[in-house]
């Protein structure tokens, strides 16, 4: 159906539908919809910003009861700011539908303050809390409940909160209706979605048309002798954003660029897993005003919050799961409006840019020095890149001409082959431990700093 008025909906549900000015289902929401009000278990792969929130919101409101009073639907999000951002979307299913009760139920609140008189028809709440309520205080009731959604269910298991959710939807109702939302499905998640769905309907959105999108820019900016950090505040003097947004591949390295950016003079917003509550809390604040014009975030502490008018999108260093540079990317550029994403790249680099570069995304090489920018030649090209050693001594084991064949030959040069992997990989760890070595004494030396002050 391409039109909302095209679906039979209750008036309850058009009205929600109404009051959030829906008047086309986006494509997950097309999909999703009709499976999920006719009870499907759905696991659903989507970006931010395609309309999965409402995409399990609406069914719900096609089918919970407000005369009845006990919960009938369970929506987790991994983190306070997720359940958060969920509950404001839900909070006006109450305005329309009299007498239906919507709850936010968060970790990091007072206790005093999530007493429930009535139990709430919809929970939305963190894993840990709703379990929390549910099995110790004994003050929520969600065994009745016949919906439960897991949205960021990637995010939920590498925060180690499936836990938390296999203990709450095994004391649910044995025909429990589960709806799983996320950007990408692990191997860690496919055992509980087994244990829990019968017969489940993979929906997977794609939307990557921002990549070859005309209005952005993908800019290669190489550190050379620098590192991520370094190079950062050099190119940070090259442009003024509206919004810029710093993506690091670690919480380590958020903490130390958003440092090295303080004592340079950056007024900032800080978001990792390493931070305190309160911390997070204000960074949180902060964010969803737009008080300041930088972000500083790991990719799973940024997940799910949407931030407008994002100018500009910086890489320090390319993630290991390329898919979170897509992310990343598409975090600009929207709404028709222009973009830039730069990313900082080191020799360990070069080979996920070689496999970005044939998913189709258009990079351009640049360099700046002392607030210049100069152009540099396309990256990739042989004078650049070298070829991959590695390869190139396993290509002449297995092209070598033999003037004589003897018996087990393929098995002999099957075993040099292993060899070099296996040397190969040794160094890489080598090398892996001495970047942790390193990135680890500068985060030493930026705690130091901070006593010291």
């Amino acid at each position: 159906m391409s039109k909302y008025s095209d679906y039979t909906f209750r008036p309850e549900t058009k009205k929600f539908i109404e009051l959030n000015g829906f008047t086309e289902p986006t494509p997950i929401q097309q999909q999703v919809i009709p499976l999920a009000c006719k009870g499907k278990d759905i696991i659903g792969i989507s970006d931010t910003g395609t309309g999965k929130t409402h995409a399990f919101l609406i069914p719900i409101m096609e089918r919970v009861d407000a005369e009845i009073n006990e919960v009938q639907a369970v929506i987790t999000a991994p983190t306070r700011e997720l359940a958060m951002q969920l509950y404001n979307r839900a909070v006006k299913m109450q305005e329309a539908y009299p007498g239906l009760r919507v709850r936010l139920i968060a970790g990091g609140t007072d206790k005093s303050r999530t007493t429930l008189k009535q139990q709430p028809h919809i929970v939305i709440g963190t894993p840990g809390r709703i379990k929390d309520m549910f099995l110790q205080e004994k003050t929520l009731r969600v065994e009745k409940a016949s919906i439960l959604v897991v949205d960021e269910a990637d995010m939920t298991l590498e925060f180690g909160f499936l836990e938390d959710i296999d203990a709450i939807a095994s004391r649910m109702r044995s025909d429990l209706q589960m709806l799983s939302f996320s950007a990408t499905i692990p191997m860690g998640l496919k055992p509980f979605l087994k244990k829990y769905m019968q017969a489940p309907v993979t929906v997977e959105i794609e939307d990557n048309t921002h990549l070859s999108a005309p209005k952005i820019e993908h800019i290669l900016i190489p550190c050379k002798h620098m590192s991520y950090e370094e190079k950062l505040l050099e190119v940070l003097k090259g442009f003024t954003p509206y919004v810029c947004l710093i993506f690091a591949n670690t919480r380590q390295q958020a903490a130390s660029a958003a440092q090295m950016m303080r004592d340079a003079g950056y007024d900032l917003i800080e978001l990792h897993g390493d931070m305190q509550a309160r911390a997070r809390k204000n960074s949180m604040k902060n964010l969803m005003n737009l008080e300041k014009s930088y972000v500083v975030a790991t990719d799973i502490a940024a997940r799910g919050i949407d931030i407008d008018g994002v100018s500009h999108v910086i890489s320090l260093g390319l993630p290991s799961d390329l898919d979170f540079y897509i992310h990343r990317s598409g975090r600009t550029g929207r709404a028709g409006q222009s973009g830039t994403c730069f990313t900082l790249f080191r020799s360990e680099d070069e080979q996920a840019i070689k496999q970005l570069q044939t998913r189709g995304i258009g990079f351009k090489q640049k360099n700046i020095k002392n607030g210049v920018w100069s152009d540099m030649r396309t990256i990739h090209t042989k004078k650049e890149f070298k070829e991959d050693p590695l390869a190139s001594e396993i290509s002449k084991i297995v092209n070598r001409k033999k003037k004589v064949v003897k018996p087990g030959y393929k098995k002999k040069r099957a075993a040099e082959v292993e060899k070099l992997r296996r040397k190969a990989k040794r160094a890489m760890i080598q090398e892996d431990i001495k970047r942790q070595k390193k990135e680890r004494a500068q985060l030493k030396q930026i705690e130091k700093r901070g006593n010291e002050q």
